[in-house]
């Protein structure tokens, strides 16, 4: 206890800096901006501003890429129950009952209940991190070549089986996320690989320009594509904060909210993202009246919007400690952990332990700079809700196109996010998701790495992944998930529960 005290007192002295609290609202507010409105996302967001951040430390740039993250989750709401457009995934199921509330006049309310149970949340979320963090790094310590490489097969199971449609399309998806990663000059014989004698591929893809092209770009092509709808409510949204009995039907459906998304979003795959979904199956079970869901029962605003924090939130723990990114989002923290020349994983801890606690520390500041920010500036962000989407667009394509040529200065990096742009249109319009093929050329250079780790100090025995007991035992896992998953009645479970 007393270490954990003395550790989260170091993240405070970090994180307390004018230079990194700066750094941390700018991240809050660009998240909000970016959940407020529909169309780009936090993935695309970080993906667009990964070339900024070479210009600053490790631990300012990590602040500020997680404050817009957990940002977003925020914005992500008001947009949902403003205007029944969910300006981030997880806030679809905001909706339901969000607008309903702000239909009927109540959107205050709403608005203040999502905020405060996404603090309370966040708070929580926090302490777990910092409290689960030293034994978990521990833990990870005690991992080889052999057992790191089985836990990183673990995580890609994981996104297959918590991908949204299609498992096969989700197994293409990461294979060709590996495939792309192998893209360069072998570092072992220096040969090159699959750059079709192409001078610009040899030094391998570049992770911005990835993450740019399939989600920036790709992100602005769909949103082209889309008929531009809105149901701005024309109600004043009334007071903020709720009466007593407003918070004695919302207080256990965020307490149960933030259990169910600290566990969720701990998951490889995308556990966070199915946290709201999960929270709000929860309250609508356990309700005395389930009939009154849909129609502006608070409870389901109060408990997704707290699973949705909550989860954002741990999603941070296995990247911190294991190295393992168990979302897209995560994949974009370790690229730019990568660029800034931080090795994630369990040697974070000691090596950079300023980094370390220090994003730690932030995240509560953020949740709480959220609350200043998001309940006073509600005017505000209903003004915005007003400007065209094709206004903004020209601007975000300008902006992609001067940060990455920013990177390397190299013309040929722009046209690669175009045609990675278009690419990412084409294969979302085919019911592909990008998300694991983002995961997928992350964790592809690190398997690799791992594996002939692993072979160097087996002779080349391929029995080394299942002679440890961990190691076999997370393989054993996935081959269990996998089949499971691929089982004719379960795949049909699974997608009713998708549809649903």
């Amino acid at each position: 206890m007393l270490d954990l005290i003395s550790n989260l007192g170091v993240g405070f002295a970090v994180a307390l800096t004018l230079k990194n609290i700066g750094l941390c609202l700018v991240g809050c507010i660009v998240g909000t901006l970016v959940g407020i409105l529909p169309g780009v996302g936090p993935i695309a967001t970080i993906s667009m501003l990964l070339p900024i951040t070479f210009g600053l430390d490790p631990v300012g740039a990590l602040i500020m890429l997680a404050g817009i993250y957990y940002g977003a989750q925020y914005g992500g709401s008001t947009t949902a129950i403003l205007v029944n457009i969910p300006g981030e995934a997880t806030a679809v199921v905001t909706t339901l009952d969000g607008h309903q509330m702000a239909r009927q006049g109540r959107a205050g309310i709403a608005l203040g209940i999502a905020a405060i149970g996404s603090f309370i949340a966040g708070t929580v979320a926090t302490l777990t991190i910092a409290a689960l963090a030293k034994p978990l790094t521990g833990l990870a310590l005690v991992f080889g070549p052999a057992e790191y490489f089985s836990l990183m097969v673990m995580g890609l199971v994981f996104a297959v089986v918590l991908a949204h449609g299609s498992i096969l399309k989700a197994i293409a998806m990461i294979l060709v996320g590996i495939l792309l990663s192998c893209v360069g000059v072998d570092i072992e014989t220096g040969e090159s690989r699959m750059t079709l004698g192409l001078d610009f591929l040899y030094d391998g893809i570049d992770f911005a320009v990835l993450a740019m092209g399939v989600f920036g770009i790709a992100e602005i092509l769909r949103n082209l594509d889309n008929v531009e709808t809105r149901d701005v409510v024309r109600q004043t949204i009334g007071r903020l904060l709720p009466g007593r009995e407003e918070f004695r039907q919302s207080a256990a459906p965020i307490a149960r909210g933030t259990l169910l998304g600290s566990i969720l979003g701990i998951l490889p795959g995308n556990g966070a993202v199915l946290a709201p979904f999960a929270a709000y199956s929860l309250e609508k079970k356990l309700a005395k009246e389930p009939g009154r869901f849909g129609k502006g029962a608070i409870e389901g605003v109060a408990g997704p919007e707290s699973a949705n924090n909550a989860g954002a939130q741990t999603s941070f723990i296995p990247l911190l400690t294991l190295g393992i990114p168990p979302n897209a989002v995560m994949a974009l923290m370790v690229g730019a952990m990568t660029i800034h020349g931080i090795v994630p994983g369990p040697l974070v801890m000691t090596n950079s332990p300023d980094l370390f606690w220090g994003m730690i520390a932030s995240m509560w500041i953020g949740n709480l700079l959220l609350l200043v920010i998001n309940l006073p500036m509600i005017g505000m962000w209903v003004r915005l809700l007003k400007v065209p989407y094709q206004l903004m667009f020209p601007a975000i394509l300008m902006f992609c196109c001067i940060g990455i040529f920013s990177i390397n200065s190299e013309p040929v990096q722009v046209l690669m996010i175009a045609v990675f742009g278009v690419v990412g249109y084409l294969i979302s319009k085919l019911g592909f998701e990008p998300a694991p093929l983002l995961l997928g050329f992350v964790l592809g250079r690190l398997m690799e790495e791992n594996f002939r780790r692993a072979l160097l100090m087996s002779r080349g025995d391929l029995t080394t992944f299942v002679e440890n007991p961990i190691s076999a035992g997370l393989l054993l896992i996935s081959v269990a998930l996998l089949v499971i998953s691929l089982l004719p009645s379960l795949r049909r479970s699974r997608d009713e529960v998708f549809q649903e």
